[in-house]
């Protein structure tokens, strides 16, 4: 018992580390998102527990958060660095990640939540999103709580054509977004974590930062 134990143990942490190197990959094709992948991670299993899911379900969350923009491998880099805003016909190759998301990570066929986290992370609520339109509660559960986390470490970044968009402004997107962009149970979860970070910490201890 105590062997199969200690195996269970070596494979999960075998697993954790593969995710974070291909994470940490990820990132570094993008000088704009460093850090991206596992602040998205950390914010998606922030309301995942604020929505009371079980460990094992906020485990699954944190690994597809983790992985959700894998399918930027398939992106040429003069796109995903370009500066300034994106071409309509280079808007249209970025929203291929997902669906290259969804072929890498359904080879994991042990883990199928990794793969639907990938494909569905930019789904909107209002059926408007890629690559599928999917509508509300037709995106999977998992999807609509990384869309979230993504949206909100895309907006309080710095990116090539912004400077980080304060918390307040931010907290009125995602208000805006209600329904429309997000599901409204965890926009509304975020926006409540928002509130509770009165110093403006959150994205600090999402980097790792002290």
């Amino acid at each position: 018992l105590e062997l199969y134990r200690k195996e269970k143990e070596h494979e999960h942490t075998m697993f954790k580390q593969t995710a974070e190197a291909l994470a940490s990959a990820i990132d570094a094709k993008d000088k704009y998102t460093h850090g991206h992948s596992s602040r998205v991670a950390a914010y998606s299993v922030q309301i995942a527990k604020a929505v009371y899911k079980s460990d094992e379900e906020c485990e699954q969350i944190l690994f597809a958060a983790l992985l959700h923009d894998v399918g930027k491998i398939g992106i040429a880099d003069r796109i995903i660095n370009k500066e300034g805003k994106l071409t309509a016909e280079e808007f249209d190759q970025i929203k291929l990640h997902p669906v290259y998301g969804y072929q890498i990570l359904s080879k994991i066929e042990v883990s199928p939540y990794l793969s639907i986290g990938a494909r569905y992370h930019h789904e909107r609520y209002d059926g408007k999103g890629y690559p599928d339109g999917l509508v509300g509660e037709g995106i999977p559960e998992i999807a609509r709580i990384i869309a979230v986390a993504d949206a909100y470490d895309a907006m309080t970044s710095k990116r090539s054509y912004r400077e980080p968009i304060p918390q307040q402004r931010v907290r009125d997107e995602l208000v805006k977004g209600m329904g429309t962009q997000f599901d409204p149970l965890f926009a509304k979860t975020m926006i409540h974590l928002i509130d509770l970070d009165t110093e403006y910490r959150m994205q600090q201890t999402a980097s790792g930062e002290n």
